[in-house]
């Protein structure tokens, strides 16, 4: 009797053993189901949530030349081609997860050269704004983190050159008015009257503050007298410098900080 109880619990283990590994691999064919069935939703989610932006940017990239290039010119249909080539090609870049740093600035330095080669004086409207729509695509590029930037190798660090550094980029932003202005264009343009309600500047000192990001090439203003906005460059270096603030805004620091104001 005591026998037959002992291989009767021997039995029972080893269903319950049988019923464990069971479990345990239905467990592990469920999270694997599961998970590539989320990786097949998310990557159709992403292929649809592109598909909507590009053909966003298309619309966008017709209507902005067919509204903003010059009425009349001889040349306005050509320059259009070349021009929608450009921002279509650069447009298909949301349908990929990263894009490098050269290929993004590879569209930015052709308009660039075809700007440099422009024949006429009043080529100037037409780029003015291919340049607003490419850096539109570009500034959303930024915002969908989809554009990666390369960090620079460190001996390129000790041959930085201080005066432009400071001219154009650090004096630039050291201010709290101009740093404003950029915060906001980051997102959509804005116009003078805008602009001065946002920083309680008016006339004469916000065109000063405007004409220093204007002159170091971190905003510009649509042809005559219209709204103004971020470029690559201004977007750039307004990223960086909410990543520097994030890498030193460390309380540590922040307490050393106020120490040595309190010593001084």
């Amino acid at each position: 009797m005591v026998l037959e109880d002992e291989d009767f619990r021997q039995e029972i283990r080893e269903i319950k053993l049988t019923l464990s590994e069971m479990q345990n691999d239905l467990r592990r064919f469920m999270e694997h189901s599961n998970r590539e069935h989320l990786e097949s939703i998310l990557s159709d989610f992403r292929k649809d949530f592109s598909d909507t932006v590009v053909a966003h940017l298309f619309q966008d990239i017709e209507e902005g030349l067919q509204n903003g290039m010059v009425k009349g010119c001889q040349m306005r249909e050509t320059c259009k081609s070349l021009f929608s080539d450009l921002l279509y090609r650069n447009a298909t870049f949301f349908r990929e997860e990263r894009v490098s740093e050269d290929s993004a600035q590879e569209n930015v330095s052709s308009l660039k050269e075809m700007h440099e080669n422009a024949p006429y004086h009043r080529c100037e409207k037409c780029f003015t704004e291919v340049e607003r729509l490419l850096d539109s695509q570009v500034a959303i590029m930024h915002s969908l983190k989809i554009y990666q930037v390369e960090r620079p190798e460190k001996d390129s660090l000790m041959v930085l050159p201080e005066e432009t550094v400071v001219k154009y980029i650090l004096e630039p932003l050291a201010n709290r008015q101009r740093l404003q202005i950029l915060k906001a264009l980051s997102g959509a343009t804005n116009t003078f009257s805008g602009l001065s309600q946002l920083t309680g500047l008016r006339g004469g000192n916000l065109l000063f503050h405007l004409s220093k990001l204007l002159g170091c090439g971190m905003i510009l203003q649509r042809s005559g007298r219209g709204d103004y906005m971020i470029t690559e460059r201004g977007y750039t270096a307004l990223k960086g410098i909410t990543e520097i603030h994030s890498l030193l805004n460390d309380s540590e620091l922040t307490a050393t900080a106020l120490q040595q104001e309190d010593h001084s």
